[in-house]
């Protein structure tokens, strides 16, 4: 059954679901689903590490559920910190632990309420407005490289042997850069994050069939975990999925204030996305 809150002036409804599919021993991502923070990390570098990395990141987001203000330099602040916890974690001799992380910090920015998007990996985040679903972040892997190059097309990434092989993730030995998206909240938007288990399995018109045909957040997220079990379940598969029911301003809305610059959501939108 979906939850249900005001934060920021937006008041929401969401569900969440994660299962560690048919062929992993382990389940590795972890997600945060509690406003004003919804966001998802899958785990990598083998025994327990990628379980240990993604808690690190979901525990670290959990901490600005407890802050008045919340923006971009609180949810910088809190990844920093995570990034420094995934280094030290201790792995298998010659590997390094990491986790992708995603997602949206539901906030006030000066022109209303927004989703403040974060993205290291390839999870993924995902906006439904107005009926269209497009693809909010831009995977960091060699295969989206490939694809922004032309070499390989978006259905030839699917299932290219190097598809897993990620540029960016909290734990690397590089600090990593976070791509950055503020979007306005608009009443009846949906939104949806995701670890690679879904999209590997499951592509985006199916993906933004269910979301149109579901429309309890709680059961969109069931529905869309069983399609990609269905489809193979070859990896973990977490799935979150928010809905914006309304938006209040002035003196109406309630919840936590942002500075974060709004820009308009064509602009901040990920080119090349699906709609």
């Amino acid at each position: 059954m979906s939850e249900r809150s005001e934060q920021s002036g937006v008041v929401l409804s969401w569900g969440a679901a994660s299962d560690v599919g048919r062929r992993r021993a382990l389940n590795e991502d972890r997600y945060v689903a509690q406003p004003p923070v919804f966001a998802v990390a899958d785990g990598m570098g083998g025994q327990d590490a990628g379980e240990v990395a993604s808690a690190v990141a979901v525990s670290a987001l959990a901490t600005l559920v407890d802050l008045d203000t919340v923006g971009r330099a609180e949810v910088e602040t809190v990844l920093a910190v995570a990034h420094d916890q995934v280094r030290l974690i201790e792995t298998q001799p010659g590997r390094g632990a990491g986790t992708t992380v995603t997602g949206a910090v539901v906030a006030r920015g000066p022109h209303g309420p927004e989703w403040l998007v974060v993205n290291l990996g390839d999870s993924r985040t995902y906006l439904r407005s107005e009926g269209r679903l497009e693809r909010i972040t831009v995977d960091h892997s060699e295969v989206q490289e490939l694809v922004d190059a032309g070499y390989i097309t978006r259905a030839q990434a699917r299932t290219h042997p190097r598809r897993h092989v990620i540029t960016r993730a909290l734990g690397a030995s590089e600090t990593p850069q976070a791509d950055w998206w503020s979007l306005p909240v608009e009443p009846r938007d949906r939104l949806l994050v995701c670890s690679d288990g879904l999209t590997s399995e499951v592509d985006d018109d199916d993906i933004a069939r269910v979301l149109r045909e579901q429309t309890d957040p709680q059961a969109a997220a069931e529905e869309l975990v069983r399609a990609a079990l269905a489809a193979g379940g070859r990896d973990n598969i977490t799935v979150v999925v928010v809905d914006a029911l309304e938006v209040r301003t002035g003196e109406d809305a309630v919840g936590h204030d942002c500075d974060e610059d709004t820009r308009p959501r064509q602009a901040g939108a990920a080119a090349g996305g699906p709609r």
